[in-house]
């Protein structure tokens, strides 16, 4: 069994003799301020991790109301020490970086079994999901810093348990776990977003609801846009030096991290700067999640 990701692309050309339609122009608006110490939130320490690379450090928040499973593993082998050493191995540019191999080269797992996917879970009205957009019967917005789209609540009244389908969108910067074919072959493999995800060949969020999404990077997105490319990556490769819960670090060498509250009046004002930006072509993935980070303590060198 080879758990490296396997992505299936097939993009249907459908603007052949399509007539082109001119797009409303985007508004012009004042721009918009820094937000306030008010408008941050501080992401819980038992769900981030802190990813130190030979390029830099990496901060990201685990989402488990998403994936529960799924980040219950990445947090258990964290903590084992089995990504410490871990290279990239498998780096597409304008696309993703992948790791959390312990063979270094797609064929390995850890000695856990393997988990069954979380592709999808059941927002409830108790959900804390800060809905940003309406677009289609699809409500699209943030739990913390992690992308969702849902079905509109509406369908509850219809549901068994009140409930209504959502699941996390492969914005940049949101991690995936890693498979093979069978849906159920996620072990201890994992993936980064890269910046230009959406635009580049494997964009048009070919990945949601096909592999689970667990979490979002927070802090350090040009250090998962600085890692190196290949199929495989060349040697050197690029490597984890050390990954931990942000609740195992020492108070004093522990990094204090604020994360934009989704229900912040700013992030409110930057919604409505995007959607004025981008008429009619709006995502939840053109939303900017500012970060405030005092690092507390130089991580490791290489």
């Amino acid at each position: 069994m080879k758990p490296s990701l396997l992505i299936a692309l097939g993009l249907a050309v459908l603007a052949a003799g399509s007539v082109a339609l001119a797009k409303p122009k985007p508004a012009v608006l004042a721009p918009l301020g820094d937000p306030t110490e008010a408008d941050f939130r501080t992401p819980d320490p038992q769900n981030t991790l802190i990813i130190d690379t030979n390029k830099g450090r990496v901060v990201v928040e685990l989402q488990p109301l998403a994936a529960p499973n799924t980040v219950a593993r990445i947090v258990q082998l964290t903590r084992q020490g089995v990504f410490d050493g871990r290279t990239f191995f498998r780096v597409i540019d304008n696309f993703m970086d992948q790791t959390g191999d312990p063979l270094d080269n797609g064929t390995g797992t850890s000695s856990l079994a393997n988990l069954g996917p979380e592709f999808n879970f059941r927002r409830g009205s108790d959900t804390p999901l800060v809905v940003v957009s309406k677009q289609g019967g699809q409500e699209s917005g943030f739990m913390g810093s992690f992308p969702v789209v849902s079905q509109t609540m509406d369908l509850a009244l219809l549901t068994v348990d009140h409930k209504v389908q959502a699941w996390g969108v492969y914005c940049p910067g949101v991690l995936g776990f890693a498979r093979g074919d069978d849906p159920s072959s996620g072990n201890s493999q994992f993936f980064l977003m890269r910046t230009n995800s959406q635009t580049g060949d494997h964009g048009t969020h070919a990945l949601d609801q096909k592999y689970t999404a667990f979490g979002r990077v927070i802090a350090g997105q040009d250090v998962v846009d600085a890692i190196k490319t290949g199929e495989p990556v060349d040697q050197p490769q690029d490597k984890m030096l050390k990954v931990q819960v942000l609740a195992d670090i020492p108070d004093a060498s522990r990094p204090r991290i604020r994360v934009i509250d989704p229900a912040s009046a700013w992030m409110k004002a930057e919604v409505a700067q995007e959607e004025a930006a981008n008429p009619g072509e709006f995502t939840v993935c053109d939303v900017r999640v500012p970060v405030r980070l005092d690092p507390a303590a130089a991580p490791p060198t290489p």
